[in-house]
């Protein structure tokens, strides 16, 4: 029964998007019902969950990386959809807000403690030190007005309207990939570009190939490709490697529909339905569709320059060597367990290799229950997609991380959990969630085919409970919108999981264009000057100390045309 009164034209756009009415209905009753919370043991702790690689497991899982690697397809996997409206809002708001005023009255909203404010006043302070401003420097000399006289005379908004639209850079509109993020003496480099080359020094497969894909938005597709075919031949040349690069887009039928704060389905001012994305979690059809062996993941901006990349480079290695000896170890146990005639011994040792190395409680009926259903129950529990995360100490960072979670009817299991995901008015949950120590910094590695070397179908280990309804809003329209299973949360919630400490150094995330002025972002020679703050004039462009890569000099990091 259409109890939300949808239409026919209504039904044809579902149709059009490959989203059935039954599905529509179902997301929309989703919204109106909510959505139960994750009821949370406790947080995931060092040898409660989180193990650390003491240094000879270290150097045995690199040496098994290495010998391993170039008989398996490998595969480097980025989300880079997203736009670069986040790291750049401040200024955004700014350009809204403040657009007639005066520098003195920025300054003074800075001194009384406005945080976009200051953030326009420290990317003025030190416009020099970023990546882009030579870039940034060619299009103010296009109509003849030098960056530095802009910034001696605080034409701020002049400065802004270079930076974020199409008469310049373009930043405003623009996927984070397609930012330059760091400076070189070949030419500053995009986030897309840095991944190729952190790529070639460790997701290089059988054949010498090193393949990736990214997943993009369809609007921005073709620029992504044009800096591809523009850079790649000097990136093969100088990293003695052969890029096979991939592109997706998030399919129209993981689209999710909204409601407004009356329950009825949400309708933009021609009265047609309001699709949105629905969010990162769809991405895990594209990863299905890799049909993939062993994939690293990794966010778009989290890069580092090249001086960082090997300490990097170190800590991918281990933890995908990591991964194939689990691997080896349980395909071996199931093979064992696939035998008409498996033992009691055979069986008992597969449990506990679940337990203790791949944290997998059985339940107490499992314990006392026949040698047949405990044989197909262990089963059932190895064969299964495998991913190692890397975890680093939370140092304040907003998101995700790891947790014990009980599960109705499952017991206990891994996973990773956000905190919009638990019951905020419980003082019990709240307390496991502020106990956490560490966080989730989308720092995996996966293992996506069985024991007999068949592709998992990942949509089959998917929680489709485990959405999101966020409050959002549509032309100053309050709505509720709905998110699929996150790809690392609900997406891979009966995956088997293993949580492993890595260092904060490798998780360098640029959320903010400030960000970039954090010592990893920049050369040696800057990291060492503090950026000026934002209570400082601007100074003159000064030169920037050699940020080399191993391999010839190449040109690089040139805008597309």
């Amino acid at each position: 029964m259409n109890t939300y009164a949808l239409t026919d034209n209504d039904q044809k756009k579902l149709s059009e998007k490959g989203i059935t009415e039954a599905q529509a209905i179902q997301q929309l009753e989703i919204l109106r019902q909510g959505v139960p919370y994750i009821e949370v043991d406790r947080p995931c702790t060092l040898n409660d969950g989180i193990i650390r690689l003491a240094p000879d497991r270290m150097q045995t899982c690199l040496k098994g990386y290495d010998r391993e690697a170039p008989r398996r397809e490998i595969t480097k996997f980025v989300p880079a959809s997203g736009a670069a409206t986040r790291m750049f809002r401040d200024l955004i708001q700014i350009e809204h807000t403040d657009a007639f005023v005066e520098p003195d009255w920025i300054k003074k909203k800075a001194a009384e403690g406005g945080t976009a404010h200051r953030s326009l006043l420290t990317v003025i302070n030190n416009l020099n030190r970023f990546a882009f401003y030579e870039a940034l420097t060619a299009c103010s000399g296009h109509e003849e007005i030098p960056i530095t006289r802009l910034q001696n005379r605080e034409h701020y908004l002049r400065i802004l309207r270079y930076l974020l639209h199409p008469v310049g850079l373009d930043y405003a509109r623009l996927p984070k990939g397609l930012v330059l993020f760091h400076r070189y003496p070949e030419g500053p480099r995009t986030a897309f570009e840095e991944h190729l080359i952190e790529a070639a020094q460790y997701a290089c497969g059988n054949g010498g190939i090193c393949r990736l894909h990214f997943t993009v938005a369809s609007e921005h597709l073709a620029r992504f490709e044009a800096l591809f075919n523009h850079v790649r031949r000097g990136y093969e040349a100088a990293l003695n490697t052969h890029f096979e690069l991939h592109f997706s887009t998030q399919k129209s039928n993981t689209d999710t529909l909204a409601i407004d704060l009356e329950g009825r389905p949400f309708r933009n001012d021609d009265g047609g339905l309001l699709f949105r994305p629905g969010g990162h979690g769809a991405l895990i059809e594209n990863l299905n569709r890799l049909k993939g062996d062993i994939v690293f993941v990794k966010n778009i901006d989290n890069v580092v320059p090249d001086r960082l990349k090997p300490f990097a480079t170190r800590y991918k290695k281990a933890l995908a060597g990591l991964l194939i000896s689990l691997q080896s170890e349980t395909f071996k146990r199931l093979r064992l367990l696939s035998a008409p005639k498996a033992s009691s011994a055979e069986i008992d040792e597969a449990i506990g290799f679940g337990e203790n190395q791949l944290h997998i409680i059985p339940p107490p009926d499992i314990r006392e229950a026949s040698q047949q259903r405990r044989r197909e129950w262990i089963m059932g529990r190895l064969n299964r997609p495998l991913r190692v995360c890397g975890m680093v100490r939370n140092q304040g960072e907003v998101g995700g991380g790891p947790f014990w979670v009980t599960t109705p009817g499952h017991g206990l299991s891994l996973q990773i959990v956000e905190s919009s995901a638990v019951d905020p008015t419980s003082a019990h949950q709240q307390r496991q969630m502020n106990a956490a120590n560490h966080f989730n910094p989308v720092d995996l590695v996966l293992g996506l085919r069985d024991f007999e070397g068949n592709p998992f179908d990942l949509m089959q280990f998917v929680d489709p409970k485990a959405v999101f309804i966020t409050g959002k809003s549509k032309a100053g329209r309050a709505l509720k919108a709905l998110e699929l299973p996150g790809l690392w949360n609900g997406g891979m919630s009966d995956w088997n999981t293993l949580f492993v400490e890595v260092p904060p150094e490798t998780f360098t995330p640029v959320k903010t264009i400030t960000d970039l002025l954090r010592a990893e972002h920049l050369s040696d020679a800057e990291s060492e000057t503090p950026p000026r703050s934002w209570e400082a004039s601007p100074s003159p462009t000064q030169g920037l100390g050699p940020f080399p890569l191993p391999g010839e000099n190449m040109r690089l990091g040139e805008a597309p045309p």
